[in-house]
């Protein structure tokens, strides 16, 4: 198996551990010992997640790339606008440029 494999066989056996946790939990009440499992499992949810993110061959999700056109924009886009250097053209104490 392949590392990204086998990590995802580890999250898997982890995420069954949680839901047999939360049965568990329901049988035997919630006492300091389960608190403390459940506790240890959070921990090794998190362990995974960093040695997932730093494995080799890991890969962040790379953002889609916008493509911003060199072209002027239409300037009907910008006719109720305001600009924010000048503030509010509405407003009563404007100054004239």
């Amino acid at each position: 198996m392949s590392l990204q494999d086998e990590l995802t066989a580890a999250q898997r056996c982890l995420d069954d551990l949680v839901k047999s946790l939360g049965r568990l939990e329901k049988q035997v009440g919630h006492g300091l010992e389960i608190r403390r499992v459940k506790t240890d499992a959070d921990h090794l949810r998190e362990s995974l997640a960093l040695l997932r993110e730093t494995a080799p061959g890991a890969t962040a999700p790379r953002p889609d790339l916008v493509t911003i056109p060199d072209t002027p924009y239409d300037t009907s886009l910008w006719t109720d606008a305001d600009d924010e250097g000048l503030g509010s053209t509405r407003s009563r104490g404007r100054r004239a440029p």
